[in-house]
């Protein structure tokens, strides 16, 4: 059997900073399957206010404001929120993640305790906070958009130097929103695992959910995918996200595609062995065949069912004297 796929639905910042958005978006994530939600740790603090916006914010937001006003709109009081997210979580039976952006806000998301600890793609260069998640000996998610492979390298080494790689996940990342299907590239997740000797998982920014399921079958460990609870929202993520009924139907995929996977070896299934019987051609009697007439190409013949004996055999018949009387269609044993 299978090991599960861990599936993480990315609320983000689709909660538009109002924490009754996020509430819905953990209840959206709870009726989906999903293991997980996960939250992004908004901090305006670590943004300039010179810093740009992304062209695909400004598209979708429809407003040229610094990246620090777009974040600061996007942000949750979280002394406040993530009390009662995680109690909502709990409520609803599904498990809360969140990614921090500096080694301060780690300890702050450390101490909520959460299974993994989410190194966003923008942050696989950041020396400081790799450092400081490296000594917590947690398990690590290690998105990897925008990244060279020195890069991945380079922060693979910081995070083993007390943490066993074992615990570490990359996944394969293109930090485009949306993402172009001629450039997600979901070989990327065999390159990482043959190169890097860890387990992959694939976070996905395309629309639409073929390619979480394709990758679920080339054997990543963990999806994360973006959601929220309407595409017309305002936003910067709304619109490359998928809404609440097609993340149900992204976990329901990809649980069967699990359950479709099976195991290395090729081997017929017992409704297989009922249907061979049914469907394969063996030796029957072409005609009447009495006692001690000679077998030829005009008396018997191959048809189903598989109950006489097996094609191989017919030519080995010919000129060969049968030794009982068969009635035309009977099975030649």
């Amino acid at each position: 059997m299978n090991k599960k796929t861990i599936i993480i639905a990315e609320a983000g910042v689709n909660h538009n900073g109002r924490i009754d958005y996020a509430i819905k978006l953990i209840d959206e994530a709870a009726n989906s399957g999903a293991d997980y939600v996960k939250f992004q740790h908004t901090n305006p603090d670590l943004i300039s206010p010179k810093a740009h916006k992304a062209k695909y914010q400004i598209i979708n937001t429809k407003n040229s404001e610094n990246q620090k006003t777009m974040i600061s709109k996007l942000h949750l009081d979280w002394d406040r929120a993530y009390k009662i997210l995680l109690n909502r979580c709990k409520l609803k039976k599904i498990k809360f993640l969140t990614s921090a952006f500096s080694s301060n806000d780690f300890f702050i998301v450390n101490r909520l305790k959460p299974d993994f600890i989410k190194i966003p793609s923008g942050e696989i260069v950041n020396t400081e906070l790799l450092e400081t998640i490296s000594k917590s000996n947690k398990k690590i998610l290690l998105s990897t958009g925008m990244a060279n492979n020195k890069e991945i390298e380079n922060a693979l080494k910081i995070l083993t130097k007390s943490n066993s790689s074992k615990r570490i996940t990359l996944l394969h990342c293109v930090s485009e929103y949306p993402t172009n299907f001629k450039d997600v590239n979901l070989q990327s997740i065999n390159f990482l695992r043959k190169k890097f000797k860890v387990a992959v998982g694939f976070s996905d920014h395309s629309l639409g959910i073929e390619a979480p399921i394709a990758a679920v079958a080339l054997g990543a460990t963990v999806i994360e995918k973006h959601f929220t609870l309407s595409k017309k929202m305002k936003g910067p993520d709304h619109k490359a996200s998928l809404d609440p009924e097609e993340l149900c139907l992204m976990v329901s995929k990809i649980r069967n595609i699990e359950k479709a996977m099976g195991q290395l070896k090729k081997k017929p299934t017992k409704n297989e062995l009922v249907t061979s019987y049914l469907v394969r051609q063996s030796i029957h009697a072409k005609t009447n065949i009495n006692k001690g007439e000679r077998f030829n190409s005009k008396n018997i013949c191959l048809m189903r069912p598989y109950d006489g004996l097996p094609s191989h055999n017919l030519k080995k018949l010919y000129n060969k004297f049968s030794k009982k009387k068969f009635q035309k269609y009977d099975p030649i044993k």
